[in-house]
């Protein structure tokens, strides 16, 4: 490599090289606004045992013996070639023209790939870590990370937000600018300039939450005096302390123990040319002059969604000014360093490197890198994993929220063909049986290593989000899997491909998930710790992110499969399925609000919950006709029908927690909606058939309907 070039290809303000084989380039001519863009024709979607990556194809030889599929064209935005399909007059006529356009884009493998977008902190953690890994990165993908971002930014005051529809913030703005000239945009870009300038009116970076500041600390464009301490000593607290990290909830936590490794060595990456002209463009005042630890607790009104605790500054006070400088030796530092790269490795181990989510994954490989160094296998494995979170649509490369939906996504497709009786039609069985023999694969056969001394739920029988590699328990995940195949597998002319006992695995799993205070289910493993852990949230921008909680959604899906299951298996734990639906649909209940309404965590929002909640009350007979607390339900939406038929709801709702209506009805919540309203027996068919025709209105001639606005944010805000 030549001196002072790095593998990202641009080291400072104006130059792209070509190093270590990496075609270099991304730079605009300064003051121009001028784009490139790659050959779309040559990405195609690999997948591999559930794993799906986009590889760009160099050759014409190589296009020729892998051409592009439906699939492909479907993601890119491209033209797919297929035929337009008879205009639908029914609600059934249009779901059939829906399933001959889906069934198109199902994978070898029997699952479905999609785009899972919207966090707009996702791509920072990546960047950063590839720049001080001094990570390869072929010109394909920083071509399309950088025309990504541009198509994101704000069109008026041209910065970022945490996720793709919210206000301009310190966060958004200032990272996705670093990712912008790390992969070398140019700072004299118009673009650039004007997302520099919302930053600095925003008072620049130093104004930016924890996880910011934290980021530009590795980077070398900050001084670690303006970070927070992320102290590696909590994990040597005894389990018995209330607030021990293994007690926090399971995103907290992994993406914590990283952190802390990292803040514990306060390893920072070299200054280069690049990180000298950031230290320049990020803040209001020259880096000189900046007396950081000052800066530490600063943080822009427009990202404090959740501003620290008095508790938490207290015990940030003293980490400053009395453990880390007095009381911190350097025998304790080694023993928490120690134990902290222990469980770092088990993660990896127990997911082959592709770890929880798209934050913890990157970290991991940067605490690789600084304790094994850039030549090991760790690093290695985690460079190639990092592809597992990267997508390619017709905007540009983005970093999605999970390494895929491939599980939840051919489970629903199936529970909604059965809904339509599909699975009688023979030009539909293929289909759905590879959708089968996907579930079938994916499930996972045996526990984690090491599973009680790293903290993890036991896993044998389960299904995660994505695939079995990535190895970890989901709550609803698990029941809505379970409960596809035995819908399925029992249907004339379908095989049973599992055996009564891993579906008794999968009850067994299930069986755990339920929280004893309150006969709620939450998301990963049932709640360790108390809601005042919520006290020690440092992130800033999120809320309700330091336990598990009780959700509707996942106790809904619970329920349902429980339910099931009791009736293909009568005698098998009869007497605590019944009282886990007992204490589960007592939940439900009594999370319903005074006005009917149900708040949703995992989708927006009161209409994504009450779609879960109505089919739970629907399955032990509490109906419209039957149920006050159903009627008062199905009044809220009533009353909230638009104009024209449907529903919309806007991701403040989720931040609020009041239903906020969207400015246009929404296909998918309008079909939620809907789907609630049924599950009810609400008597009335004209709102219902009003909102089908609109849903129905708004289907394309090929089958398909359009993205419109987001259908999820998750912790509130994002």
């Amino acid at each position: 490599m030549a001196p002072g070039a790095h593998p990202l290809g641009k080291v400072n303000g104006t130059t792209a090289e070509k190093n270590d084989g990496v075609a270099g380039g991304g730079a605009t001519t300064a003051g121009t606004t001028a784009d490139e863009k790659t050959d779309y024709s040559r990405w195609r979607l690999k997948v591999d045992d559930g794993r799906q990556t986009w590889e760009y194809l160099e050759t014409d030889e190589e296009m020729k013996a892998w051409p592009q599929t439906v699939a492909d064209k479907h993601h890119l935005g491209l033209p797919t070639g297929l035929p337009d399909l008879p205009p639908a007059k029914t609600p059934l006529a249009a779901a059939s023209n829906a399933m001959s356009y889906f069934s198109r884009l199902q994978l070898p493998e029997g699952n479905w790939a999609c785009e899972y977008s919207g966090p707009m902190f996702l791509l920072p953690c990546l960047v950063v870590a590839w720049y001080v890994t001094e990570t390869p990165v072929p010109a394909p993908k920083r071509v399309e990370i950088k025309n990504y971002l541009f198509a994101r930014q704000h069109p008026v005051d041209g910065g970022w937000g945490l996720h793709t529809e919210g206000d301009s913030s310190v966060f958004g703005t200032s990272m996705n600018y670093v990712v912008l000239r790390l992969l070398g945009a140019d700072a004299e870009d118009p673009r650039m300039i004007k997302a520099r300038g919302t930053l600095h009116k925003m008072g620049g970076a130093l104004n930016g939450p924890h996880w910011s500041k934290f980021l530009l600390a590795v980077l070398g464009v900050a001084s670690w005096d303006l970070v927070n301490p992320v102290p590696a000593e909590l994990w040597l607290l005894p389990d018995w302390v209330p607030f021990a990290p293994w007690r926090w909830w399971v995103h907290m936590r992994q993406v914590f123990l990283p952190m802390s490794y990292t803040y514990s060595k306060k390893w920072s990456y070299p200054l280069t040319p690049l990180t000298a002209e950031l230290r320049k463009e990020m803040y209001v005042q020259p880096y000189e002059s900046i007396n950081f630890a000052s800066h530490r607790n600063d943080i822009s009104p427009l990202d404090n969604y959740h501003p620290k605790s008095w508790v938490l500054n207290t015990i940030n006070w003293v980490l400053v000014n009395m453990w880390n400088p007095y009381l911190r030796t350097n025998y304790i530092a080694k023993w928490a360093e120690d134990w902290t790269w222990w469980l770092i490795q088990r993660e990896d181990e127990n997911s082959d490197y592709a770890d929880l989510g798209p934050v913890n994954a990157p970290l991991n490989m940067l605490c690789c890198y600084i304790a094994e160094g850039p030549g090991s296998r760790s690093v290695r494995r985690h460079r190639e994993r990092m592809d597992d979170f990267l997508w390619v649509k017709d905007e540009g490369m983005l970093m999605n929220g999970t390494n895929g939906v491939q599980i939840w996504d051919t489970s629903f497709f199936i529970q909604a063909a059965i809904s339509c009786r599909f699975q009688k039609d023979p030009q539909w069985r293929p289909v759905l049986v590879k959708a089968l023999e996907f579930l079938e694969a994916q499930q996972f056969r045996e526990d984690c290593a090491d599973q009680e001394r790293c903290y993890r739920h036991p896993r044998k029988g389960a299904w995660g989000f994505s695939n079995r590699v990535q190895g970890y328990t989901v709550c609803d995940c698990t029941s809505e899997g379970v409960k596809s195949i035995m819908l399925l597998q029992n249907l004339p002319g379908y095989p049973k491909l599992l055996s009564d006992q891993r579906i008794k695995d999968a009850i067994d799993v299930i069986l755990t998930m339920q929280n004893a205070g309150t006969g709620g289910c939450s998301s990963y493993e049932p709640r360790r710790g108390s809601e005042a852990l919520e006290c020690l949230n440092a992130a800033e921008v999120f809320g309700n992110i330091m336990v598990e909680y009780d959700y509707v959604e996942c106790t809904t899906a619970c329920v349902q499969a429980l339910s099931l299951f009791s009736k293909y298996y009568p005698e098998y734990r009869t007497a605590e399925i019944r009282r886990f639906n007992e204490r589960a649909l007592a939940f439900i209940r009594a999370a319903q609000r005074p006005d009917g309404s149900w708040y949703g965590a995992w989708g927006i929002c009161f209409s994504y919950a009450a779609m879960f909640a109505l089919e739970a009350l629907g399955s032990v007979g509490e109906t419209y006709a039957s149920s006050e607390r159903v009627r008062r339900a199905c009044a809220f939406f009533l009353d909230r029908q638009m104009p024209d038929g449907g529903w919309g709801e806007s991701y403040h709702a989720c931040e609020t927690g009041v239903y906020v209506p969207h400015e246009r009805t929404q296909v998918v919540q309008t079909a939620w909606v809907c789907i609630a309203l049924m599950e009810a027996g609400y008597p009335d068919k004209e709102p219902i058939q009003k909102a089908l025709r609109l849903i129905v209105g708004r289907q394309q001639s090929n089958g398909e309907w359009l993205q419109e606005a987001i259908e999820g944010v998750f912790n509130k805000s994002w």
